[in-house]
Protein backbone atom coordinates (compact mmCIF):
# COMPACT_ATOMS: atom_id res chain seq x y z
CA UNK A 1 0.00 0.00 0.00
CA UNK A 2 2.66 2.30 0.99
CA UNK A 3 4.73 1.73 -2.44
CA UNK A 4 1.46 2.12 -4.29
CA UNK A 5 0.99 5.74 -2.31
CA UNK A 6 4.64 6.53 -3.54
CA UNK A 7 3.95 6.17 -7.18
CA UNK A 8 0.54 7.86 -7.11
CA UNK A 9 2.24 10.72 -5.48
CA UNK A 10 5.24 10.93 -7.89
CA UNK A 11 2.23 10.58 -10.92
CA UNK A 12 1.23 13.60 -9.37
CA UNK A 13 4.45 15.82 -8.62
CA UNK A 14 5.59 14.19 -12.80
CA UNK A 15 2.18 15.48 -14.39
CA UNK A 16 2.87 19.06 -12.27
CA UNK A 17 6.34 19.39 -13.70
CA UNK A 18 5.01 18.85 -17.40
CA UNK A 19 2.31 21.38 -16.89
CA UNK A 20 4.37 23.76 -16.13
CA UNK A 21 6.73 23.77 -18.72
CA UNK A 22 6.43 26.22 -21.27
CA UNK A 23 6.60 26.47 -24.84
CA UNK A 24 8.98 29.12 -26.59
CA UNK A 25 8.77 30.26 -29.91
CA UNK A 26 11.94 32.00 -30.58
CA UNK A 27 11.73 35.02 -33.24
CA UNK A 28 15.58 35.31 -33.38
CA UNK A 29 17.96 33.79 -36.32
CA UNK A 30 17.11 30.90 -34.94
CA UNK A 31 13.33 30.56 -36.07
CA UNK A 32 12.73 28.51 -39.08
CA UNK A 33 9.56 30.39 -40.21
CA UNK A 34 8.54 33.81 -38.75
CA UNK A 35 5.65 34.37 -40.10
CA UNK A 36 3.85 30.88 -39.37
CA UNK A 37 4.66 31.83 -35.62
CA UNK A 38 2.54 35.02 -35.65
CA UNK A 39 -0.07 32.24 -36.88
CA UNK A 40 0.87 30.01 -34.24
CA UNK A 41 0.19 32.36 -31.76
CA UNK A 42 -2.80 33.40 -33.00
CA UNK A 43 -4.35 30.29 -33.13
CA UNK A 44 -3.38 30.15 -29.20
CA UNK A 45 -6.03 33.23 -28.74
CA UNK A 46 -8.53 31.79 -31.04
CA UNK A 47 -8.28 28.17 -28.47
CA UNK A 48 -8.70 30.31 -25.70
CA UNK A 49 -5.32 30.33 -24.57
CA UNK A 50 -2.70 32.92 -22.96
CA UNK A 51 0.55 33.98 -24.77
CA UNK A 52 3.38 36.27 -23.44
CA UNK A 53 5.41 38.44 -26.29
CA UNK A 54 8.30 38.97 -24.92
CA UNK A 55 9.46 42.46 -26.05
CA UNK A 56 12.99 42.53 -27.34
CA UNK A 57 14.06 39.34 -26.17
CA UNK A 58 15.28 37.04 -28.42
CA UNK A 59 13.86 38.93 -31.58
CA UNK A 60 10.35 39.15 -29.82
CA UNK A 61 9.84 35.87 -28.61
CA UNK A 62 6.51 34.28 -27.53
CA UNK A 63 5.68 32.04 -24.41
CA UNK A 64 3.15 29.86 -24.07
CA UNK A 65 1.88 26.76 -21.83
CA UNK A 66 3.25 23.74 -22.56
CA UNK A 67 0.38 21.18 -24.36
CA UNK A 68 0.46 18.03 -26.46
CA UNK A 69 -1.71 19.78 -28.89
CA UNK A 70 0.62 22.94 -29.37
CA UNK A 71 3.62 21.45 -29.58
CA UNK A 72 2.13 18.96 -32.12
CA UNK A 73 0.84 22.63 -34.19
CA UNK A 74 4.06 24.00 -34.01
CA UNK A 75 5.51 20.84 -35.58
CA UNK A 76 2.82 20.41 -38.48
CA UNK A 77 3.79 24.63 -39.23
CA UNK A 78 7.20 24.15 -39.25
CA UNK A 79 7.32 26.74 -36.60
CA UNK A 80 10.63 26.00 -34.30
CA UNK A 81 9.80 25.64 -30.47
CA UNK A 82 12.03 24.93 -27.51
CA UNK A 83 10.07 23.29 -24.41
CA UNK A 84 11.39 24.95 -21.18
CA UNK A 85 10.53 24.00 -17.42
CA UNK A 86 9.03 26.08 -15.12
CA UNK A 87 12.30 27.36 -13.54
CA UNK A 88 13.80 28.31 -17.09
CA UNK A 89 10.58 30.53 -17.42
CA UNK A 90 10.91 32.44 -14.08
CA UNK A 91 15.00 32.83 -15.17
CA UNK A 92 13.72 35.02 -18.22
CA UNK A 93 10.95 37.15 -16.16
CA UNK A 94 13.41 37.72 -14.06
CA UNK A 95 15.75 38.75 -16.74
CA UNK A 96 12.65 41.04 -18.57
CA UNK A 97 11.88 42.80 -15.34
CA UNK A 98 15.86 43.90 -14.33
CA UNK A 99 15.15 48.00 -14.80
CA UNK A 100 18.45 47.69 -16.29
CA UNK A 101 16.79 45.79 -19.32
CA UNK A 102 15.18 47.13 -22.23
CA UNK A 103 12.65 44.03 -22.54
CA UNK A 104 8.88 43.73 -21.69
CA UNK A 105 6.36 41.04 -20.96
CA UNK A 106 2.98 41.72 -22.20
CA UNK A 107 -0.30 39.33 -22.15
CA UNK A 108 -1.98 38.42 -25.22
CA UNK A 109 -5.53 38.19 -24.44
CA UNK A 110 -7.97 37.33 -27.33
CA UNK A 111 -8.22 36.65 -30.93
CA UNK A 112 -8.60 40.23 -32.65
CA UNK A 113 -11.54 40.04 -35.47
CA UNK A 114 -9.85 41.21 -38.58
CA UNK A 115 -11.41 42.92 -41.38
CA UNK A 116 -9.56 43.99 -44.99
CA UNK A 117 -11.48 46.36 -46.75
CA UNK A 118 -10.67 45.73 -50.36
CA UNK A 119 -12.64 45.41 -53.79
CA UNK A 120 -14.37 41.71 -53.76
CA UNK A 121 -13.79 41.28 -57.46
CA UNK A 122 -10.16 40.54 -58.78
CA UNK A 123 -7.62 43.44 -58.81
CA UNK A 124 -4.63 42.85 -61.44
CA UNK A 125 -2.62 43.36 -58.12
CA UNK A 126 -1.71 41.72 -54.89
CA UNK A 127 -2.25 42.81 -51.46
CA UNK A 128 0.78 42.24 -49.08
CA UNK A 129 -1.19 42.17 -46.05
CA UNK A 130 -3.82 39.20 -47.43
CA UNK A 131 -0.63 37.62 -48.90
CA UNK A 132 1.17 37.22 -45.65
CA UNK A 133 -2.33 36.25 -43.34
CA UNK A 134 -3.20 33.65 -45.51
CA UNK A 135 0.43 32.29 -45.54
CA UNK A 136 0.02 32.60 -41.69
CA UNK A 137 -3.00 30.95 -41.63
CA UNK A 138 -4.24 33.90 -40.06
CA UNK A 139 -8.23 34.46 -40.74
CA UNK A 140 -9.79 37.75 -42.07
CA UNK A 141 -12.80 39.25 -43.67
CA UNK A 142 -12.98 41.33 -46.42
CA UNK A 143 -15.00 44.00 -46.31
CA UNK A 144 -16.01 47.11 -48.85
CA UNK A 145 -18.40 50.12 -49.30
CA UNK A 146 -21.46 48.60 -48.97
CA UNK A 147 -20.61 47.00 -45.41
CA UNK A 148 -18.28 50.23 -44.51
CA UNK A 149 -21.92 51.95 -45.13
CA UNK A 150 -23.69 49.71 -43.47
CA UNK A 151 -22.08 50.60 -40.47
CA UNK A 152 -20.52 46.96 -39.96
CA UNK A 153 -17.03 48.26 -39.11
CA UNK A 154 -17.40 48.57 -35.38
CA UNK A 155 -18.46 44.53 -35.85
CA UNK A 156 -14.22 44.43 -35.84
CA UNK A 157 -11.32 45.56 -33.91
CA UNK A 158 -8.33 45.53 -36.73
CA UNK A 159 -9.14 47.14 -40.43
CA UNK A 160 -6.56 46.82 -42.94
CA UNK A 161 -6.61 49.54 -45.92
CA UNK A 162 -5.99 47.53 -49.23
CA UNK A 163 -4.10 49.10 -52.29
CA UNK A 164 -6.93 51.84 -52.21
CA UNK A 165 -7.64 55.38 -53.50
CA UNK A 166 -9.67 57.36 -51.48
CA UNK A 167 -9.83 60.40 -53.66
CA UNK A 168 -11.76 58.97 -56.47
CA UNK A 169 -9.01 59.35 -59.07
CA UNK A 170 -8.87 55.06 -59.59
CA UNK A 171 -5.20 55.26 -58.63
CA UNK A 172 -4.72 58.01 -61.20
CA UNK A 173 -3.61 55.05 -63.26
CA UNK A 174 -5.67 56.92 -66.64
CA UNK A 175 -2.67 57.86 -68.87
CA UNK A 176 -1.30 54.38 -69.02
CA UNK A 177 -4.28 51.95 -68.01
CA UNK A 178 -7.34 53.37 -69.08
CA UNK A 179 -7.67 51.56 -72.72
CA UNK A 180 -7.95 47.99 -70.25
CA UNK A 181 -10.52 46.04 -69.26
CA UNK A 182 -9.74 45.90 -65.69
CA UNK A 183 -10.01 49.75 -65.49
CA UNK A 184 -12.91 49.84 -67.39
CA UNK A 185 -14.47 47.76 -65.36
CA UNK A 186 -13.39 49.14 -62.18
CA UNK A 187 -14.83 52.69 -62.97
CA UNK A 188 -18.37 51.16 -64.17
CA UNK A 189 -18.25 48.88 -60.58
CA UNK A 190 -17.29 52.17 -58.58
CA UNK A 191 -19.62 54.52 -60.06
CA UNK A 192 -22.56 51.62 -59.87
CA UNK A 193 -21.62 51.75 -56.70
CA UNK A 194 -21.52 55.65 -55.56
CA UNK A 195 -24.98 55.74 -57.14
CA UNK A 196 -26.61 52.81 -55.01
CA UNK A 197 -25.09 54.73 -51.76
CA UNK A 198 -27.13 57.76 -53.21
CA UNK A 199 -23.62 59.84 -54.21
CA UNK A 200 -23.07 61.40 -57.45
CA UNK A 201 -19.77 60.63 -57.71
CA UNK A 202 -17.08 58.13 -56.65
CA UNK A 203 -15.02 61.00 -54.67
CA UNK A 204 -18.29 61.77 -52.59
CA UNK A 205 -18.50 58.10 -51.62
CA UNK A 206 -14.81 57.27 -50.76
CA UNK A 207 -14.80 60.44 -48.63
CA UNK A 208 -18.07 59.60 -47.10
CA UNK A 209 -16.05 55.86 -46.53
CA UNK A 210 -13.08 57.63 -45.15
CA UNK A 211 -15.09 59.43 -42.82
CA UNK A 212 -16.62 55.87 -41.68
CA UNK A 213 -13.38 54.42 -41.26
CA UNK A 214 -12.21 57.74 -39.20
CA UNK A 215 -15.09 57.04 -36.81
CA UNK A 216 -13.87 53.45 -36.63
CA UNK A 217 -10.69 54.37 -35.56
CA UNK A 218 -11.94 57.05 -33.08
CA UNK A 219 -13.78 54.81 -31.40
CA UNK A 220 -10.90 52.71 -30.39
CA UNK A 221 -10.41 50.67 -33.50
CA UNK A 222 -7.01 49.73 -34.87
CA UNK A 223 -6.17 51.04 -38.38
CA UNK A 224 -3.28 49.97 -40.82
CA UNK A 225 -2.79 50.57 -44.17
CA UNK A 226 0.23 50.44 -46.54
CA UNK A 227 1.27 52.06 -49.95
CA UNK A 228 -1.73 54.55 -51.66
CA UNK A 229 -4.09 53.86 -49.00
CA UNK A 230 -1.79 55.65 -46.70
CA UNK A 231 -1.52 59.32 -48.26
CA UNK A 232 -5.04 59.05 -50.54
CA UNK A 233 -6.60 58.78 -47.20
CA UNK A 234 -5.21 61.19 -45.33
CA UNK A 235 -5.59 63.67 -48.84
CA UNK A 236 -9.02 62.73 -48.83
CA UNK A 237 -10.08 63.83 -45.31
CA UNK A 238 -8.09 66.76 -46.04
CA UNK A 239 -10.13 67.99 -49.08
CA UNK A 240 -13.40 67.16 -47.68
CA UNK A 241 -15.92 69.42 -49.72
CA UNK A 242 -13.55 70.53 -51.93
CA UNK A 243 -13.41 68.78 -55.55
CA UNK A 244 -9.45 67.56 -56.29
CA UNK A 245 -10.46 65.53 -59.30
CA UNK A 246 -10.31 66.22 -62.83
CA UNK A 247 -12.57 66.00 -65.33
CA UNK A 248 -11.29 62.74 -66.58
CA UNK A 249 -12.54 61.41 -63.29
CA UNK A 250 -15.62 62.86 -62.79
CA UNK A 251 -17.11 64.43 -65.56
CA UNK A 252 -16.44 68.31 -64.21
CA UNK A 253 -12.74 69.68 -63.41
CA UNK A 254 -10.96 69.97 -60.21
CA UNK A 255 -11.69 73.15 -57.86
CA UNK A 256 -9.06 75.90 -59.04
CA UNK A 257 -8.39 76.78 -55.67
CA UNK A 258 -8.56 73.23 -54.11
CA UNK A 259 -5.18 73.68 -52.42
CA UNK A 260 -6.07 76.11 -50.48
CA UNK A 261 -8.72 74.81 -49.21
CA UNK A 262 -7.37 71.62 -48.04
CA UNK A 263 -8.40 71.19 -43.96
CA UNK A 264 -5.06 69.59 -42.38
CA UNK A 265 -6.47 69.54 -39.23
CA UNK A 266 -8.84 66.73 -40.35
CA UNK A 267 -6.05 64.68 -41.43
CA UNK A 268 -4.31 61.64 -39.52
CA UNK A 269 -0.80 61.67 -40.17
CA UNK A 270 0.30 64.68 -43.21
CA UNK A 271 -0.16 68.35 -43.32
CA UNK A 272 1.04 71.12 -45.44
CA UNK A 273 1.36 69.03 -48.28
CA UNK A 274 0.91 69.96 -51.92
CA UNK A 275 -1.55 68.12 -54.46
CA UNK A 276 -0.21 67.20 -57.47
CA UNK A 277 -2.78 68.26 -60.17
CA UNK A 278 -2.03 66.93 -63.47
CA UNK A 279 -4.45 63.64 -63.94
CA UNK A 280 -2.04 62.02 -66.11
CA UNK A 281 1.17 61.93 -63.37
CA UNK A 282 0.92 58.66 -61.14
CA UNK A 283 1.10 60.33 -57.83
CA UNK A 284 -1.30 62.18 -55.39
CA UNK A 285 0.82 65.04 -53.81
CA UNK A 286 4.52 65.43 -52.32
CA UNK A 287 3.96 63.36 -49.58
CA UNK A 288 5.58 60.62 -51.58
CA UNK A 289 9.10 61.38 -51.00
CA UNK A 290 9.84 59.06 -53.96
CA UNK A 291 7.99 60.48 -57.10
CA UNK A 292 6.93 58.02 -59.53
CA UNK A 293 7.61 59.82 -62.22
CA UNK A 294 9.89 62.55 -63.73
CA UNK A 295 13.06 61.93 -61.17
CA UNK A 296 16.27 60.61 -61.13
CA UNK A 297 16.39 57.25 -58.38
CA UNK A 298 17.83 58.65 -55.14
CA UNK A 299 19.08 54.94 -54.02
CA UNK A 300 19.82 51.68 -55.96
CA UNK A 301 17.76 48.95 -54.99
CA UNK A 302 20.94 46.62 -53.87
CA UNK A 303 21.54 50.05 -51.41
CA UNK A 304 17.90 50.45 -50.57
CA UNK A 305 17.18 49.88 -46.58
CA UNK A 306 15.55 51.53 -43.76
CA UNK A 307 16.66 51.48 -40.19
CA UNK A 308 13.49 50.89 -37.25
CA UNK A 309 14.59 52.78 -34.22
CA UNK A 310 15.04 51.12 -31.09
CA UNK A 311 12.40 52.33 -28.21
CA UNK A 312 12.39 52.07 -24.43
CA UNK A 313 10.02 48.58 -24.21
CA UNK A 314 9.10 49.52 -20.56
CA UNK A 315 8.19 53.16 -21.16
CA UNK A 316 7.30 53.44 -24.84
CA UNK A 317 5.31 50.19 -25.02
CA UNK A 318 3.50 50.05 -28.39
CA UNK A 319 5.97 51.20 -30.70
CA UNK A 320 8.75 48.57 -29.41
CA UNK A 321 5.85 45.74 -29.88
CA UNK A 322 5.01 47.54 -33.16
CA UNK A 323 8.76 46.93 -34.23
CA UNK A 324 9.87 43.57 -32.85
CA UNK A 325 11.82 41.92 -35.42
CA UNK A 326 14.94 39.74 -35.64
CA UNK A 327 16.92 42.93 -37.06
CA UNK A 328 16.95 46.42 -37.07
CA UNK A 329 18.29 46.88 -41.05
CA UNK A 330 14.67 46.08 -43.58
CA UNK A 331 15.23 45.76 -46.88
CA UNK A 332 13.21 48.41 -48.52
CA UNK A 333 10.85 48.25 -51.32
CA UNK A 334 8.72 50.31 -53.39
CA UNK A 335 5.43 51.04 -54.22
CA UNK A 336 2.85 53.76 -55.88
CA UNK A 337 3.15 55.58 -51.98
CA UNK A 338 7.13 54.31 -51.09
CA UNK A 339 7.91 56.31 -48.21
CA UNK A 340 6.83 59.79 -46.95
CA UNK A 341 8.57 63.12 -46.58
CA UNK A 342 9.27 63.78 -42.85
CA UNK A 343 9.12 67.57 -43.26
CA UNK A 344 5.08 67.12 -44.05
CA UNK A 345 4.33 64.47 -41.16
CA UNK A 346 2.67 65.76 -37.53
CA UNK A 347 5.01 66.43 -34.86
CA UNK A 348 2.97 64.20 -32.75
CA UNK A 349 3.52 61.09 -35.26
CA UNK A 350 5.17 58.35 -34.25
CA UNK A 351 8.42 57.51 -36.62
CA UNK A 352 9.15 53.86 -36.62
CA UNK A 353 11.35 53.29 -39.34
CA UNK A 354 13.68 55.46 -41.68
CA UNK A 355 15.76 56.37 -44.19
CA UNK A 356 17.56 58.76 -42.23
CA UNK A 357 20.19 60.01 -45.25
CA UNK A 358 17.30 60.48 -47.34
CA UNK A 359 14.92 62.28 -44.58
CA UNK A 360 12.07 60.09 -45.50
CA UNK A 361 10.05 58.10 -42.88
CA UNK A 362 8.47 54.01 -44.05
CA UNK A 363 7.08 53.25 -41.21
CA UNK A 364 4.90 55.96 -38.86
CA UNK A 365 2.12 55.31 -35.83
CA UNK A 366 -0.06 57.84 -34.43
CA UNK A 367 -3.48 57.85 -32.11
CA UNK A 368 -6.77 59.34 -32.61
CA UNK A 369 -9.60 59.44 -30.22
CA UNK A 370 -9.39 55.90 -28.19
CA UNK A 371 -7.60 54.37 -31.25
CA UNK A 372 -4.86 53.85 -33.16
CA UNK A 373 -3.17 53.97 -36.76
CA UNK A 374 0.14 52.86 -38.31
CA UNK A 375 1.26 53.63 -42.00
CA UNK A 376 3.58 51.86 -44.29
CA UNK A 377 5.38 52.89 -46.87
CA UNK A 378 5.84 50.31 -50.48
CA UNK A 379 3.54 47.61 -51.77
CA UNK A 380 5.21 44.44 -51.17
CA UNK A 381 8.24 43.77 -48.64
CA UNK A 382 9.71 40.95 -50.50
CA UNK A 383 8.86 42.45 -54.14
CA UNK A 384 11.29 45.55 -54.83
CA UNK A 385 9.16 46.90 -57.55
CA UNK A 386 5.88 45.48 -57.94
CA UNK A 387 4.17 46.01 -61.00
CA UNK A 388 0.60 45.93 -62.37
CA UNK A 389 0.05 42.56 -63.60
CA UNK A 390 2.86 40.42 -62.09
CA UNK A 391 2.25 37.41 -59.78
CA UNK A 392 1.93 37.70 -56.55
CA UNK A 393 4.97 36.60 -54.00
CA UNK A 394 5.61 33.42 -53.27
CA UNK A 395 5.94 33.66 -49.41
CA UNK A 396 7.29 30.00 -49.25
CA UNK A 397 10.07 31.40 -50.23
CA UNK A 398 10.28 34.21 -47.24
CA UNK A 399 9.08 32.50 -43.82
CA UNK A 400 11.60 35.18 -42.55
CA UNK A 401 10.88 38.57 -44.47
CA UNK A 402 11.41 41.32 -41.78
CA UNK A 403 9.04 43.61 -43.82
CA UNK A 404 6.54 41.23 -43.64
CA UNK A 405 7.18 41.00 -39.85
CA UNK A 406 6.09 44.54 -39.10
CA UNK A 407 2.43 44.06 -41.00
CA UNK A 408 1.84 41.13 -38.74
CA UNK A 409 3.22 43.14 -35.47
CA UNK A 410 -0.32 45.05 -36.21
CA UNK A 411 -1.89 42.06 -36.19
CA UNK A 412 -1.30 41.23 -32.62
CA UNK A 413 -1.58 44.06 -31.31
CA UNK A 414 -5.10 44.44 -30.67
CA UNK A 415 -4.61 41.34 -28.75
CA UNK A 416 -1.94 42.81 -25.81
CA UNK A 417 -3.25 43.71 -22.54
CA UNK A 418 -2.89 47.56 -21.49
CA UNK A 419 -0.67 48.09 -18.77
CA UNK A 420 -0.76 51.59 -16.54
CA UNK A 421 1.66 53.95 -17.63
CA UNK A 422 5.04 53.66 -15.43
CA UNK A 423 6.27 56.96 -13.65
Amino acid sequence: MRNFLLLFLSCILLSAHVESNKIMIPMDEKQRDHLKSYGLAFWVLEKGGEVEWLLNYRGGSFMVDHTPELEKECIIRGVTMEIIPASKSVQIHNEINNPEANMEAVKLLTAPKIAVYSPKTAQPWDDAVTMVLTYAEIPYTVVFDDEVMQNKLPEYDWLHLHHEDFTGQYGKFYRTFHKHKWYQDQVKESEEMARKHGFNKVSQLKLAVAKKIRDFTLGGGFLFAMCSATDSYDIALAADGVDICADIYDGDGADPRAQSKLDFNKTFAFENFNLISNPYFYEFSNIDSRPNEGAAPKVSEANDYFTLFEFSAKFDLIPTLLTQNHTQIIKAFMGQTTAFDKRLIKSNVIVMGENKSLNEARYIHGTAGKGTWTFYGGHDPEDYQHYVGEPPTDLKLSPNSPGYRLILNNILFPSAKKKKQKT
